[in-house]
């Protein structure tokens, strides 16, 4: 039986015409928004008879395989004695025009040339590959006559290929799909909660629609969430599904749940995106063909990688694609990417979607308006997503690059220095105070910023680099180079939502662009995906995090209350100022509900807001009793010394442990201790950003649109952070322990509006 696989021209020469190498430190290309534009610049130069987009399929037969190819040609151009030519653009922000045509910019072309003979019944036609500089304009065109043989020739053996790859998916594909059909929940019921989740979360990908989910901890919300998207994929109303985790915690989850599914008969594949930096198998040395093994030649092996994990394995963790990486001597990280776009789960960070810089650029609209997004913590995207769109900038690198170039690349050195002078500028309209803020950019600033990467991009591409004076050198330049692309990018997005502002610090300039809103950023980021399921234990308040998110109006909302009893919980509220002017003699009062706390044995956790305030109260509870035994959390925590600090809340340990963290950060969120592995939390504080310049343009922003501007930049911010440290505690019904609320304010609205249902039976202390 013949079996069709359909696939676009740009993914099928992608596959079989891999070319040229891994990148050596840097990627330039042109944005998505400037290559549109590019074409749409060639394009209006086309005559009236001339056609742009053409839409072009064919069918290759392929052994027991019908290859279906669709796509569209950038332009099909009647010259006057009625031949066609049929033409590619591309845009690069390259240093150099291309001397000749990449072979799989030709391979693009020469599909579309195959298609529009046969639709045509031509016997040759002209083959036109254009390439333009996104920021000079140049242009550069190669042509070839290319007869219908030698089109049918190459459009055969490129099939031929793909077809070997295209089975091995088509066999993947049926298994997956049966294996859907006959999967049940992995548990022999759901609890209170989560079966309305899972609900919920199937009718929003069935009906193509957003949903905005807070649920409690300890429901299960990952199964809750991953299961019926699996049950969705297996009904051919989802292709695949991205699972996006602020932290490495939550992607463990998201493997579990996968892993439990698997074991009861899941065939799907499921590859998780490890960070560069850890998945690299080198312990030091640069990136890049030209020093590492596994990048150098990396597309001449990678088919092959590809064909031997896919075929052999579903579940693609970090150690897997170690594994294969070694076998075949290709990059981990380059293989992970690569094998994202076949798979049909993906668990990785939130930048792999929404952040401009890292987005995986090659995911076509095609597969996108068939892929649900899965965000877990949510709450954490707002802050996020601030941080990706914003770009900043110091006037040192400058100076420093001004200096060190003066005599080895003059160039460079005068465009680094225009920067700096830029900065003279800025700080002179600053004085005499310490800081300005504007509501547009400086307007020279993107111009400037080109010319610098212009000079940079061919300085670090050329092949006999300056002999520079300082060792740390080239780094500096390439940090430049990054940071100066990350402010281009963030002038480009750059509307109301922004503002500009610079501060003096020591000498130093510090210009930034900040993100005031970042839900138009983050819902265009995503856009063209069938579902975004945003979902967390903290999306209080929900108008709040709805707006923050880009919620459109048809998006659906759900909150679920907790299932578990109040008498669970064991609520104390101790009225202590913890503001920064009172923290000292807060120490003793703090210390005391302390030692009350682990007087019963047990597993505890407090939680602070800052390490300094920690290491106060650790130092006064210590001198008052020695004896019980303490863990800190440390600034900057490797994974292995994370693991020992979890692992020491053991269920039924002989002695009393208390643990010392900080609030919002590495063992607040998405830490799973059920039982008795804790017994008791302690929140000091209600978890305020640290005041600040930041914090405070965000306040005048929300408050000029009549709403609580000091909410929206800190009161909803903390008591997300509080919400998270407390949901620690109780993680199934079974659970009980205490919380121990330390703050006056806890007492006070807004706060007190804030706190759970299940936490308003409390008791004051003291």
């Amino acid at each position: 039986m013949t079996s069709v696989v359909t696939i676009s021209v740009r993914t099928l020469v992608e596959y079989v015409y891999r070319s040229g190498s891994l990148e050596s430190g840097f990627r330039s290309t042109a944005s998505l928004a400037e290559g549109t534009r590019i074409h749409q610049q060639i394009q209006q130069q086309y005559k009236e008879d001339d056609r742009k987009e053409v839409y072009l399929s064919t069918e290759i037969p392929c052994d027991e395989l019908i290859i279906a190819v669709f796509g569209r040609c950038d332009g099909l151009l009647l010259s006057a004695d009625g031949s066609l030519t049929v033409e590619e653009i591309k845009s690069t922000g390259a240093p150099e025009l291309p001397e000749k045509g990449r072979e799989v910019h030709w391979a693009q072309a020469l599909m579309y040339a195959h298609m529009i003979i046969l639709e045509r019944d031509l016997s040759d036609i002209t083959v036109r590959l254009t390439y333009v500089h996104s920021r000079a304009g140049e242009e550069r065109s190669f042509e070839r006559l290319v007869s219908a043989a030698e089109a049918a020739a190459f459009a055969g053996a490129t099939a031929a290929a793909y077809a070997p790859y295209a089975a091995l998916l088509l066999q993947h594909g049926e298994r997956r799909t049966e294996s859907i059909r006959r999967l049940e929940f992995p548990f022999p019921a759901y609890r209170e909660g989560q079966r309305r989740l899972a609900g919920a979360v199937y009718k929003s990908i069935a009906d193509g629609v957003n949903l905005f989910a807070q649920a409690p901890t300890g429901i299960g919300k990952t199964m809750s969430v991953l299961f019926p998207a699996v049950k969705a994929m297996g009904e051919s109303r989802l292709r695949g599904l991205f699972y996006l985790t602020a932290k490495t915690v939550t992607r463990i989850a998201a493997q579990d749940a996968f892993a439990l599914m698997a074991s009861r008969g899941l065939h799907l594949h499921v590859v998780t995106i490890t960070a560069k930096e850890k998945a690299c198998l080198r312990e030091e040395g640069l990136c890049g063909p030209d020093y590492c093994p596994f990048a150098d030649g990396y597309y001449d092996r990678i088919n092959g990688a590809l064909m031997d994990m896919l075929g052999s394995e579903t579940l693609m963790d970090r150690h897997v694609l170690e594994q294969y990486a070694r076998k075949h001597s290709v990059c981990p990280f380059e293989l992970s990417l690569d094998a994202a776009y076949a798979s049909d789960a993906v668990i990785c960070d939130y930048n792999y979607i929404f952040d401009p810089r890292i987005g995986l650029k090659r995911l076509l609209e095609e597969r996108k308006k068939d892929t649900a997004l899965l965000v877990d913590e949510a709450h954490n995207l707002v802050d996020r997503g601030r941080e990706m769109y914003s770009a900043g900038l110091r006037k040192a690198p400058f100076l420093a690059l001004k200096r060190g170039y003066k005599e080895l690349n003059r160039a460079l050195s005068g465009a680094a220095g225009s920067v700096n002078a830029l900065f003279i500028a800025l700080r002179k309209e600053c004085e005499p105070a310490v800081s300005g803020k504007w509501s547009i950019y400086p307007g020279e600033l993107p111009g400037l910023l080109e010319a610098f990467v212009q000079e940079a991009e061919r300085e670090l591409l050329s092949p006999a680099p300056a002999l520079l004076p300082e060792e740390e050198q080239e780094d500096g330049l390439l940090n430049a180079y990054y940071d100066a692309q990350a402010m281009l990018r963030a002038c480009k997005m750059y509307d109301e939502r922004y503002i500009t502002y610079a501060e003096m610090e020591k000498g130093d300039v510090f210009l930034k662009l900040f993100n005031l809103d970042p839900s138009h950023l983050l819902t265009q980021s995503s856009k063209g995906f069938r579902s975004r399921i945003f979902f967390s234990a903290t999306l209080s308040p929900l108008h709040y995090y709805r707006e923050m998110l880009g919620a459109g109006e048809d998006d659906y909302s759900l909150t679920i209350p907790s299932p578990f009893r109040k008498e669970q919980w064991e609520v104390g509220i101790l009225p202590v100022s913890t503001r920064f002017r009172d923290r000292d003699g807060s120490l003793g009062p703090l210390s005391e509900a302390l030692a009350a706390m682990v007087a019963r044995k047990g597993n505890y956790l407090v939680f602070f807001p800052s390490y300094q305030y920690l290491q106060k109260v650790y130092d006064a509870f210590t001198a008052a009793l020695p004896g019980v035994r303490t863990l800190v959390q440390g600034s900057g925590m490797s994974e292995e010394e994370r693991e020992r600090f979890l692992g020491a809340f053991r269920p039924g340990n002989a002695e009393t442990l208390l643990g010392f963290a900080v609030l919002g950060g590495i063992f607040s969120e998405g830490v799973d201790l059920p039982g008795d592995r804790l017994g008791g939390v302690m929140v000091v504080g209600v978890g305020l950003p640290q005041l600040g310049l930041e914090r405070n343009l965000l306040r005048e922003y929300f408050s000029a649109q009549g709403k609580n501007g000091f909410d929206y930049a800190y009161v909803y911010p903390g008591m997300c952070k509080v919400l998270q440290a407390g949901g620690r505690l109780i993680r199934s019904e079974s659970d009980t322990g205490v919380i121990l609320l330390a703050d006056d304010r806890f007492l006070q609205p807004p706060y007190l509006w804030l706190l759970p249902e299940e936490w308003r039976d409390y008791r004051v202390i003291g």
